[in-house]
């Protein structure tokens, strides 16, 4: 019996040390492919333009309270994109561009596209996504 709680003891500790580096793995990559997406976007296709959009939201649009604000901006053939490259997306992740699309477009009079690059995302995302007019886009795909 005693072996039997060792081993179970033991599993949680690795369940904990998996979930740690996971979060950390998450952390790494989003910051890791945030500057690849924008090297391959400008210096390998030299399609676009990617820059950060900083803002200081005096009304609160974004977060009901005056804060600033900032997201990825590509701009190509006119088109300006609002980028988010996340390891995980929830609900909360699409409000938020949202919002911030809603800020971007009342500030500079263009209406974004906004897109969200995730490995993982929640469920119930997809649906809102659609309602919201948030493209979704799979960092890693099954195979």
């Amino acid at each position: 019996m005693r072996r039997v709680l060792r081993v179970e003891e033991e599993l949680v500790n690795l369940g904990r040390l998996v979930k740690s580096i996971a979060h950390m793995y998450g952390l790494i990559t989003e910051e890791g492919f945030r500057e690849a997406v924008r090297f391959v976007i400008e210096e390998v296709l030299g399609v676009a333009k990617v820059s950060k959009w900083v803002y200081y939201d005096a009304k609160g649009v974004v977060y009901q309270r005056p804060s600033n604000v900032e997201v990825d901006v590509v701009i190509k053939d006119g088109e300006h994109i609002l980028v988010e490259v996340k390891s995980r997306v929830d609900k909360g992740d699409l409000v938020e561009l949202y919002n911030i699309g809603k800020l971007y477009s009342e500030v500079s009079g263009v209406k974004p596209k906004l897109l969200i690059l995730s490995a993982f995302f929640a469920r119930g995302v997809l649906d809102l996504a659609r309602e919201l007019g948030v493209e979704l886009v799979p960092i890693v795909r099954e195979y």
